[in-house]
Protein backbone atom coordinates (compact mmCIF):
# COMPACT_ATOMS: atom_id res chain seq x y z
CA UNK A 1 0.00 0.00 0.00
CA UNK A 2 1.66 3.31 -0.97
CA UNK A 3 1.58 6.50 1.57
CA UNK A 4 -1.29 7.91 -0.31
CA UNK A 5 -3.67 4.85 -0.41
CA UNK A 6 -2.87 4.62 3.42
CA UNK A 7 -3.82 8.45 4.09
CA UNK A 8 -7.14 7.22 2.01
CA UNK A 9 -8.08 4.92 4.73
CA UNK A 10 -6.51 6.92 7.70
CA UNK A 11 -7.87 10.53 6.85
CA UNK A 12 -11.81 9.62 6.71
CA UNK A 13 -11.14 7.37 10.03
CA UNK A 14 -9.12 10.18 12.14
CA UNK A 15 -11.87 12.68 11.36
CA UNK A 16 -14.41 10.55 12.23
CA UNK A 17 -12.64 9.42 15.56
CA UNK A 18 -11.81 13.24 16.26
CA UNK A 19 -15.75 14.28 15.85
CA UNK A 20 -16.53 12.14 17.92
CA UNK A 21 -14.59 12.48 21.06
CA UNK A 22 -14.64 15.96 21.08
CA UNK A 23 -18.29 15.91 20.59
CA UNK A 24 -18.94 12.94 23.34
CA UNK A 25 -16.85 15.89 25.77
CA UNK A 26 -19.69 18.16 25.25
CA UNK A 27 -22.60 16.46 24.98
CA UNK A 28 -21.88 15.08 28.24
CA UNK A 29 -21.07 18.31 29.81
CA UNK A 30 -24.21 19.68 28.16
CA UNK A 31 -26.22 17.20 29.62
CA UNK A 32 -24.99 17.61 33.51
CA UNK A 33 -26.42 21.49 33.07
CA UNK A 34 -23.21 23.23 31.62
CA UNK A 35 -23.73 25.34 28.83
CA UNK A 36 -20.66 26.05 27.81
CA UNK A 37 -20.32 23.81 25.34
CA UNK A 38 -23.38 24.72 23.17
CA UNK A 39 -22.61 28.12 23.40
CA UNK A 40 -18.93 27.68 22.13
CA UNK A 41 -20.39 25.67 18.78
CA UNK A 42 -19.08 22.42 20.36
CA UNK A 43 -22.56 20.21 20.13
CA UNK A 44 -21.57 20.07 16.62
CA UNK A 45 -20.68 17.11 13.58
CA UNK A 46 -18.08 19.89 11.85
CA UNK A 47 -14.93 18.39 11.99
CA UNK A 48 -13.32 22.04 11.50
CA UNK A 49 -14.84 22.70 14.62
CA UNK A 50 -13.00 20.47 16.44
CA UNK A 51 -9.63 19.83 14.64
CA UNK A 52 -6.25 21.13 16.26
CA UNK A 53 -3.68 20.63 13.07
CA UNK A 54 -0.79 19.34 15.22
CA UNK A 55 -2.92 16.25 17.03
CA UNK A 56 -4.63 15.96 13.97
CA UNK A 57 -1.02 15.20 11.72
CA UNK A 58 0.01 13.13 15.18
CA UNK A 59 -3.16 11.09 14.72
CA UNK A 60 -2.66 10.52 11.18
CA UNK A 61 1.22 9.86 11.10
CA UNK A 62 1.46 7.99 14.26
CA UNK A 63 -1.61 6.57 15.18
CA UNK A 64 -2.64 9.05 18.49
CA UNK A 65 -2.96 12.63 19.09
CA UNK A 66 -5.87 15.27 20.28
CA UNK A 67 -8.13 17.94 19.42
CA UNK A 68 -9.19 21.52 20.90
CA UNK A 69 -10.17 20.96 24.12
CA UNK A 70 -13.78 21.34 25.00
CA UNK A 71 -14.36 24.58 27.45
CA UNK A 72 -16.13 23.35 30.22
CA UNK A 73 -17.60 25.04 33.71
CA UNK A 74 -17.80 22.45 36.31
CA UNK A 75 -19.34 24.73 38.56
CA UNK A 76 -22.81 24.13 36.95
CA UNK A 77 -22.63 20.59 37.75
CA UNK A 78 -24.07 19.23 41.12
CA UNK A 79 -21.26 16.91 41.92
CA UNK A 80 -18.27 18.87 40.67
CA UNK A 81 -15.81 15.73 41.08
CA UNK A 82 -18.07 13.38 39.08
CA UNK A 83 -18.94 15.81 36.72
CA UNK A 84 -15.34 16.23 35.37
CA UNK A 85 -14.87 12.62 35.17
CA UNK A 86 -17.68 11.94 33.46
CA UNK A 87 -16.82 14.75 31.03
CA UNK A 88 -13.06 14.19 30.65
CA UNK A 89 -13.78 10.22 30.18
CA UNK A 90 -16.31 11.02 28.04
CA UNK A 91 -13.99 11.49 24.72
CA UNK A 92 -11.76 7.94 25.47
CA UNK A 93 -14.94 6.38 25.93
CA UNK A 94 -16.44 7.37 22.64
CA UNK A 95 -13.53 6.22 20.93
CA UNK A 96 -13.09 3.00 22.57
CA UNK A 97 -17.06 2.18 22.09
CA UNK A 98 -16.39 3.11 17.94
CA UNK A 99 -13.26 1.14 18.01
CA UNK A 100 -15.35 -2.01 19.39
CA UNK A 101 -18.12 -1.49 16.77
CA UNK A 102 -15.17 -1.62 14.18
CA UNK A 103 -14.17 -5.30 15.36
CA UNK A 104 -17.95 -6.14 15.66
CA UNK A 105 -18.45 -5.12 12.54
CA UNK A 106 -15.39 -7.31 11.17
CA UNK A 107 -16.51 -9.95 13.14
CA UNK A 108 -19.92 -9.77 11.09
CA UNK A 109 -18.78 -9.57 7.75
CA UNK A 110 -15.97 -12.28 8.40
CA UNK A 111 -19.30 -14.12 9.80
CA UNK A 112 -21.57 -13.67 6.82
CA UNK A 113 -18.52 -13.77 3.72
CA UNK A 114 -16.17 -16.61 5.30
CA UNK A 115 -12.64 -15.75 5.04
CA UNK A 116 -12.66 -15.09 1.34
CA UNK A 117 -13.47 -11.34 0.84
CA UNK A 118 -14.69 -9.94 -2.25
CA UNK A 119 -11.84 -6.58 -3.59
CA UNK A 120 -14.23 -3.99 -1.90
CA UNK A 121 -14.68 -5.99 1.13
CA UNK A 122 -11.29 -6.40 1.56
CA UNK A 123 -11.15 -2.65 1.43
CA UNK A 124 -13.89 -1.99 4.22
CA UNK A 125 -12.24 -4.55 6.45
CA UNK A 126 -8.91 -2.79 5.67
CA UNK A 127 -10.72 0.20 6.68
CA UNK A 128 -12.17 -1.16 9.73
CA UNK A 129 -9.17 -2.36 11.73
CA UNK A 130 -7.74 1.25 10.65
CA UNK A 131 -10.66 3.07 12.58
CA UNK A 132 -10.40 0.45 15.31
CA UNK A 133 -6.40 1.30 16.15
CA UNK A 134 -7.19 5.20 15.56
CA UNK A 135 -9.84 5.60 18.00
CA UNK A 136 -7.76 2.80 20.38
CA UNK A 137 -4.89 4.51 20.37
CA UNK A 138 -7.03 8.27 20.29
CA UNK A 139 -8.26 7.07 23.78
CA UNK A 140 -5.30 5.71 25.88
CA UNK A 141 -3.21 8.81 24.30
CA UNK A 142 -5.40 10.96 25.56
CA UNK A 143 -5.25 9.51 28.90
CA UNK A 144 -1.80 10.51 29.83
CA UNK A 145 -1.76 13.66 32.41
CA UNK A 146 -0.14 16.23 30.25
CA UNK A 147 -2.07 19.29 29.64
CA UNK A 148 -4.08 19.30 27.22
CA UNK A 149 -4.75 15.52 27.70
CA UNK A 150 -8.22 14.63 29.02
CA UNK A 151 -5.95 12.75 31.59
CA UNK A 152 -4.33 16.01 32.97
CA UNK A 153 -8.02 17.02 34.05
CA UNK A 154 -8.61 13.51 35.86
CA UNK A 155 -5.23 13.93 37.82
CA UNK A 156 -5.67 17.55 38.07
CA UNK A 157 -9.07 16.79 40.04
CA UNK A 158 -7.93 14.18 42.21
CA UNK A 159 -4.70 15.32 43.14
CA UNK A 160 -5.57 19.22 43.65
CA UNK A 161 -9.53 19.17 43.12
CA UNK A 162 -9.46 21.39 40.01
CA UNK A 163 -9.45 19.77 36.54
CA UNK A 164 -7.40 23.06 35.16
CA UNK A 165 -4.53 22.52 38.09
CA UNK A 166 -1.81 20.82 36.06
CA UNK A 167 -3.22 22.81 32.79
CA UNK A 168 -1.95 26.22 34.50
CA UNK A 169 1.64 24.89 35.16
CA UNK A 170 2.44 23.43 32.41
CA UNK A 171 0.00 25.03 29.89
CA UNK A 172 3.04 26.93 27.99
CA UNK A 173 4.96 23.57 27.18
CA UNK A 174 2.64 21.06 27.68
CA UNK A 175 1.74 20.91 23.45
CA UNK A 176 5.49 20.99 23.25
CA UNK A 177 6.17 17.65 25.30
CA UNK A 178 3.09 15.82 23.67
CA UNK A 179 4.94 17.11 20.28
CA UNK A 180 8.54 16.10 21.29
CA UNK A 181 7.20 12.91 22.57
CA UNK A 182 5.52 11.74 19.30
CA UNK A 183 7.78 12.73 17.45
CA UNK A 184 10.94 11.19 19.32
CA UNK A 185 8.72 8.25 19.53
CA UNK A 186 9.68 8.41 23.19
CA UNK A 187 5.92 7.20 23.81
CA UNK A 188 5.73 4.55 20.36
CA UNK A 189 6.49 1.23 22.57
CA UNK A 190 3.96 1.42 25.48
CA UNK A 191 1.18 3.47 23.71
CA UNK A 192 1.82 1.04 21.32
CA UNK A 193 1.70 -2.24 23.72
CA UNK A 194 -1.42 -0.72 25.55
CA UNK A 195 -3.43 -0.21 22.39
CA UNK A 196 -2.44 -3.82 21.21
CA UNK A 197 -3.88 -5.00 24.87
CA UNK A 198 -7.26 -3.63 24.70
CA UNK A 199 -7.59 -4.05 20.65
CA UNK A 200 -6.47 -7.82 21.57
CA UNK A 201 -9.48 -8.05 24.11
CA UNK A 202 -12.38 -6.16 21.81
CA UNK A 203 -10.94 -8.58 18.84
CA UNK A 204 -11.45 -11.72 20.90
CA UNK A 205 -14.77 -10.73 22.30
CA UNK A 206 -15.78 -9.73 18.76
CA UNK A 207 -14.64 -13.14 17.67
CA UNK A 208 -16.49 -14.69 21.21
CA UNK A 209 -20.24 -12.77 20.08
CA UNK A 210 -19.66 -14.31 16.13
CA UNK A 211 -18.64 -17.58 17.16
CA UNK A 212 -15.61 -17.15 15.38
CA UNK A 213 -11.93 -18.83 15.78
Amino acid sequence: MTRIEELLYVVPAALIAVVGHEFAHGWVSWKLGDPTPKRDGRLSLNPLVHLDLFGTLCLIFFHFGWAKPVKINMYYYKDKRKGVFLTALAGPAMNLVLAFAACLTVGGVLRVSGVYLSRYLYIFVRWLEYFAVLNTGLAVFNLIPVPPLDGSKVFGMLLHNDPEALARRGSSIGYLIIVLLAVTGILSVPVNKAVQAVLWVMTRAAWFIFGLG
